[in-house]
């Protein structure tokens, strides 16, 4: 039986790189001419010609790193032979504009969402309990888990459910002015307004620096969305105000219940982009086909927002050449000099990334991560760049300067308007992210078929040559059209989404 050859055990994803990405663990052999001097796993590199120490190391036809001694052709290429080092990007800002080839309106595609009075639409209907402070946190989850177990949900079938947003933060801190203050209180602003919500309950504890009142105040809400203020101190304790809180969720349920989903256009989505556990892969199946799922949402009239600026680092100019103006792509810019100085308070680094887990799926710079988490954005243009938690008011491609944690990042996009989240995965992250669905996305076939519980498409068969990107694109596609419209996703099925509302903490504690 003949040895396979190298494009049979391998990718090599553009003309000028260095490297071949493993298809299966490699033995040492000679495949194709190319002795293979040591065992390389899955989704590692393969070095197809001799690299000179310092000399680039090239992936999707970019800099992924440079070698860090030399390299012989046919030996493993990762952490022990590669190192990150800065070199001069060209941000050739609005060079690959494009006109976006916009599907006819009539032609356009459609979801079953529940359309608010202020024309705002919602993939899901909740009610929400939202906390100013940390300390309030215990007695919004008792509201809400006491509704729930009071079975008085099954009389209102058009609500999903209560959810309570609780988080850490909201005191021992300074107020209005300061950095750190402001992003929580865009972040709980965000979801308060949420088109996902139909009602909403703020709770506080009464003597917090976050004011229940001053918050609720600020909120930009529809006139007729029921939205309800207490204080555990003003009720005179945990159990009074957990009583009236239920209470008041209740009130709220009739008026939830009368929303119901009817037809609307994909133009009114607003899609949330993560990827988190990445591997190799991510860059090749995953990533890309979100991206195409994108495009087709943009060309249908829709939204896609991504962030994670700390994960675009090094791939930020590929983003800048899609710009619409030189304003756009220099807020970018401005936001990857912002996290440069940042790390360095605590003495860190953009490049201390990737984590344990990405290197062990084969992934060895930031550069290479970034390159790959970049796919997520597809092709079309650029068409602005958000602080964490910026309402999203434009329609097309949106990037949002977020943390690359996840649960932090996906706050900041949910908060921003997106109803859904479309979240790939290399390595098996486990997320939801109530009250916006969360779609999983796995990169390879052996870890959709471990995690079969936990993820909703396997974009392994790329890799698998199964699939193209652009078939891929279409599915997904075609899937978030259908979350959309109610059918639920696997987090959704598992409980998930409750612990994973996590604004950004820029506070100091005092």
């Amino acid at each position: 039986m003949s040895s396979p050859t190298l494009d049979q055990l391998g990718f090599r994803l553009h003309e000028e790189d260095s490297v071949l990405i493993a298809r299966q663990d490699i033995e040492p052999g000679t495949y194709s001419g190319l002795e293979i001097t040591n065992a390389v796993p899955r989704g590692h590199k393969v070095a197809t010609a001799d690299i000179a120490e310092g000399a680039e190391v090239r992936k999707y036809g970019q800099i992924i790193g440079f070698a860090s001694r030399d390299i012989a052709a046919g030996e493993h290429v990762h952490t022990h032979n590669v190192a990150y080092q800065e070199f001069q990007r060209e941000h050739a800002f609005g060079a690959d504009v494009t006109t976006t080839d916009y599907v006819p309106e009539d032609q356009r595609a459609t979801f079953q969402g529940f359309v608010r009075p202020d024309g705002r639409v919602g993939t899901r209907n909740y009610l929400a309990v939202l906390t100013s402070v940390n300390c309030s946190a215990t007695a919004a989850k008792m509201i809400a888990r006491r509704v729930e177990a009071s079975g008085i949900l099954d009389d209102y079938p058009n609500v999903d459910g209560i959810c309570p947003l609780t988080h850490t933060l909201g005191c021992g801190h300074s107020g209005r002015g300061n950095e750190g203050f402001e992003v929580l209180r865009r972040a709980l602003q965000g979801y308060a307004g949420h088109p996902n919500i139909a009602g909403l309950l703020v709770l506080g504890l009464g003597c917090e620096v976050n004011q229940v009142r001053a918050l609720t105040e600020d909120l930009k809400l529809p006139d007729d969305m029921p939205v309800h203020a207490m204080t555990i101190q003003e009720f005179g304790g945990t159990k009074k105000t957990v009583a009236e809180g239920v209470r008041r969720i209740e009130e709220m349920l009739p008026i939830a219940n009368s929303h119901q989903r009817q037809t609307v256009g994909a133009d009114k989505l607003v899609l949330a982009m993560e990827c988190g556990g990445s591997d190799a892969y991510s860059g090749i199946t995953a990533n890309p086909a979100l991206g195409a799922a994108a495009d087709l949402l943009i060309r249908h009239g829709g939204t896609a927002v991504f962030g994670e600026t700390t994960e675009i680092y090094g791939a930020e100019h590929l983003l800048t050449r899609r710009a619409v103006s030189r304003e756009v792509g220099e807020k970018l810019v401005d936001r990857i000099d912002w996290w440069e100085k940042h790390v360095q308070v605590d003495g860190s680094s953009i490049n201390n990334n990737p984590s344990p887990g990405n290197k062990a799926g084969g992934l060895t710079t930031i550069l290479e991560k970034s390159l790959g988490a970049a796919a997520k954005g597809g092709t079309t243009n650029l068409v602005d760049v958000l602080q964490y938690a910026e309402p999203i008011t434009d329609r097309g491609l949106m990037f949002m300067d977020t943390p690359g944690y996840d649960p932090v990042n996906a706050t900041g996009l949910i908060a921003g308007g997106a109803q859904l989240l479309c979240f790939t995965t290399g390595r098996g992250s486990a997320f939801g992210c109530k009250p916006a669905p969360s779609i999983k996305l796995a990169t390879n076939t052996p870890l959709y078929e471990r995690m079969t519980d936990d993820m909703d498409i396997n974009c392994g068969v790329i890799a698998d040559g199964e699939m193209t990107v652009a078939q891929m694109g279409e599915q997904i596609f075609q899937h978030i059209l259908r979350v959309a419209s109610g059918e639920e996703t696997k987090s959704e099925e598992l409980g998930y989404g409750e612990e994973e509302f996590v604004p950004w903490h820029l506070s100091t504690v005092l």
